[in-house]
């Protein structure tokens, strides 16, 4: 199985990420969307609190965890949700990629994704022996039927946001072949020039959410990557069904992680907050980028500027590697991004600003 894996692609960045470390100012790495910021006080009080967990926890969460996720839903996306339904992941990253095989796929299915996207949806298919297609929308596939079809909005790399019209077409699409879409909605609180929509919103799925689920992670709204803490929720017999295989298998978020997330999930000042730090960011970064000679693309949301000089993307790594900035080459995510780079909100102010200056010099 491991033969059939695709080469780890963040490896091919280390010359440059070594060019970038030689420059006198030193490295502004923006290639990786690793939250830089503080974790919450709140978040970080809770977990010292529940430190004291002797007892394995609950696979399912706590039903704290739950009801505080599904007043969050309520609250900032318009999803109801029933706890019921909502099953706590040790981080979505390990979602993406085991959630193929825990559904069921396997040699002879195909599972859909965006032509540009996240790597793990590839890696996800290939771990069960499943046929990976990327595709630029729908009608490409034909008479084919995916067994899953994975959707990111907002878009990690672009940054894109699909519309509720849109999110309406999918989900038709799929229940008329008995599809499984899995949306993974990851920045959906980081909406800056277009509002995120979940497809679990009432006006995309009528209510019914049946044959669908969502991903969500607390790693960039409330900087808890180091956590591991997200979730699945969506179709009740779906999240049932991942929810036994998880139980036997093992797949456990720890207490102390389920009480920061309940904390976490039941707070928005430190989201405002959060956004506010990246919106100041994203604009001066933008700015710059598009003074050096940067066209923008897309990134309406999420924590990505989508950048193209109209050249192809490793001779752009290599130039903004000589300024000691390091971003990602488009291609990471797929052939269509060849000629854009994804530049990362994710750093600090100070190294934010270094990087200004030196587009701007």
């Amino acid at each position: 199985m491991i033969k059939t894996l695709p080469d780890f692609p963040w490896d091919l960045l280390a010359p440059y990420k070594e060019q970038a470390r030689q420059h006198a100012g030193g490295i502004v790495d923006l290639s990786v969307g690793t939250p830089v910021d503080p974790t919450p006080e709140i978040v970080r009080r809770a977990l010292v609190d529940a430190a004291d967990a002797p007892g394995y926890p609950a696979t399912y969460g706590t039903p704290e965890l739950r009801d505080a996720v599904a007043g969050w839903l309520t609250r900032r996306l318009g999803v109801e949700a029933d706890p019921a339904a909502i099953l706590p992941v040790i981080g979505t990253k390990e979602a993406v990629a085991w959630l193929p095989t825990l559904l069921g796929a396997g040699p002879g299915d195909t599972v859909a994704f965006p032509e540009l996207a996240y790597p793990t949806y590839d890696v996800g298919a290939r771990l069960a022996g499943a046929t990976s297609r990327a595709v630029d929308g729908l009608l490409s596939l034909g008479p084919e039927t995916p067994k899953i079809v994975w959707i990111n909005s907002p878009s990690n790399p672009t940054g894109k946001v699909l519309p509720a019209e849109h999110l309406r077409k999918v989900v038709a699409w799929a229940r008329t072949r008995g599809a499984i879409v899995i949306s993974d909605e990851c920045y959906i609180e980081l909406g800056w020039d277009a509002e995120p929509v979940s497809v679990l919103r009432p006006d995309v799925c009528d209510g019914d959410h049946g044959g669908l689920l969502a991903l969500h992670s607390l790693s960039k709204r409330s900087n808890l990557a180091g956590y591991r803490a997200g979730l699945i929720t969506g179709d009740p017999s779906l999240v049932a069904a991942l929810l036994e295989v998880r139980k036997h298998a093992g797949m456990i978020v720890p207490a102390p992680v389920q009480a920061a997330m309940t904390a976490a999930y039941g707070d928005d000042a430190h989201v405002e907050e959060q956004r506010a730090r990246y919106a100041r960011r994203r604009a001066v970064l933008r700015t710059a980028l598009e003074s050096y000679g940067f066209r923008i693309d897309h990134s309406e949301a999420g924590l990505y500027l989508w950048a193209t000089r109209d050249e192809p993307c490793w001779d752009t790594v290599k130039a903004m590697a000589e300024l000691g900035v390091l971003v990602a080459p488009g291609e990471f995510y797929g052939e269509a991004g060849a000629r854009h780079v994804r530049v990362a909100m994710t750093a600090t102010d100070e190294r934010v600003d270094a990087a200004v200056a030196r587009l701007t010099a």
